[in-house]
C-alpha cells in the first residue's frame, strides 16, 4: 500500500510546523552551544571543571538516582491497584497522582517548606533532633520526588487498563503466587511503558527548577542543581560558564529524546511482530 502524495495546504502546514519548531527549539539549542564555545575550547572546558559546576552535576545525578527508582517503585504499584483493583478511594488516589501536574513547581516547594521548615509545622522537632530538611540535600530530593512523581503512574495505567487482568488470573488459576504472577506476568507485560516512564521521570528529575530553587537555598557547592547553577552564573554575568552548563543539561536531554525515540521504535516493532502472530 503507498500512501498518498501530500496536498499543497498539507505541505504548507508541514512546513509551517518546521519553521515553528526550528524558531522555538532547534534555534534556541543553537545558540546555547554558540555562546558557550563563544570564547573558545578551552574557556568551554575550564567553566566545565570548575569545582561548583561539578557539584552541581553530581548532585543532580545524585538527587535523579534517588527520586527515579522511588517514583517508579510507586507509580508501578499505584498503576497496578488502579488498574488491575476496584476499591474505596480509587478516584482519590488518581486525582492526587495527577496533583503535581496541575500546580506550580514553586507551590510544591513551598509546600516542603511549610512542613519542614524553621517556622513550619515539624520544623522545630525536627531541628530539636539535628535532622535539616529545608536548605539541604534532602529538601531537593523531596521537592524532586513530589514534581516528578505523575509521570510512571500516568504511563502505566492506561497501559493495564487496557492490557486487563485476564493474563494474571490465568496464572493465579494455574497455581502460580502473588510475586510469581507479577515477576512472570504482570511486569513483562508493561516493562516498555516503565521504561518509557521512567525516562520522562529521569529527564524531569534533572531538569527541574522552580520547586528545587524554593527549598535549596542556592547554596553553591552544597544545594545548587544544575538548573540552580545556571542561574546563579547568568545573573553573574558568567555567561559563558552558565551556557557551557547549560550544553550539559542540553546534552543529557538530546540524550533523553533518543532514547526515547528508541524505546518507541523498539516497542512499535515488538507490536507489530505480535500482531502478526
Amino acid at each position: 500500500m503507498t500512501g498518498r502524495r501530500p496536498s499543497p495546504g498539507s505541505l504548507a502546514l508541514i512546513t509551517g510546523a518546521l519553521v515553528v519548531l526550528g524558531l522555538i527549539v532547534v534555534l534556541p539549542l543553537i545558540m546555547v552551544f554558540h555562546e558557550a564555545f563563544r570564547l573558545g575550547a578551552g574557556a568551554y572546558i575550564a567553566a566545565l571543571k570548575e569545582p561548583d559546576a561539578w557539584a552541581a552535576m553530581h548532585l543532580t545525578m545524585l538527587v535523579a538516582a534517588i527520586a527515579v527508582p522511588l517514583n517508579a517503585v510507586f507509580g508501578l504499584a499505584a498503576a497496578w491497584a488502579i488498574a488491575k483493583f476496584e476499591f474505596r478511594g480509587r478516584s482519590l488516589l488518581i486525582t492526587l497522582i495527577d496533583l503535581p501536574f496541575s500546580i506550580s513547581p514553586v507551590v510544591s516547594g513551598l509546600v516542603w517548606v511549610l512542613l519542614f521548615g524553621a517556622n513550619g509545622w515539624f520544623g522545630p522537632l525536627l531541628q530539636d533532633l539535628g535532622i535539616r530538611v529545608i536548605f539541604n540535600i534532602t529538601g531537593v530530593v523531596l521537592a524532586t520526588v513530589l514534581v516528578t512523581l505523575p509521570f510512571v503512574a500516568r504511563e502505566l495505567i492506561p497501559l493495564m487498563e487496557q492490557q486487563g487482568a485476564d493474563e494474571e488470573t490465568a496464572a493465579i488459576t494455574l497455581g502460580a503466587g502473588p510475586w510469581t504472577t507479577f515477576f512472570r506476568v504482570t511486569l513483562p507485560n508493561v516493562k516498555w511503558g516503565l521504561l518509557y516512564g521512567v525516562l520522562l521521570c529521569n529527564a524531569r528529575a534533572m531538569g527541574e527548577f522552580g520547586a528545587v530553587s524554593v527549598v535549596s537555598g542556592h547554596i553553591r557547592g552544597l544545594t545548587n542543581t544544575l538548573p540552580l547553577h545556571v542561574e546563579i552564573l547568568y545573573n553573574e554575568y558568567d555567561f559563558v560558564g552558565a551556557f557551557a552548563v547549560a550544553t550539559v543539561l542540553a546534552g543529557l536531554a538530546l540524550v533523553t529524546l533518543g532514547l526515547k525515540s528508541a524505546l518507541e521504535w523498539r516497542h512499535a516493532g515488538e507490536l507489530a511482530a505480535s500482531r502478526r502472530h
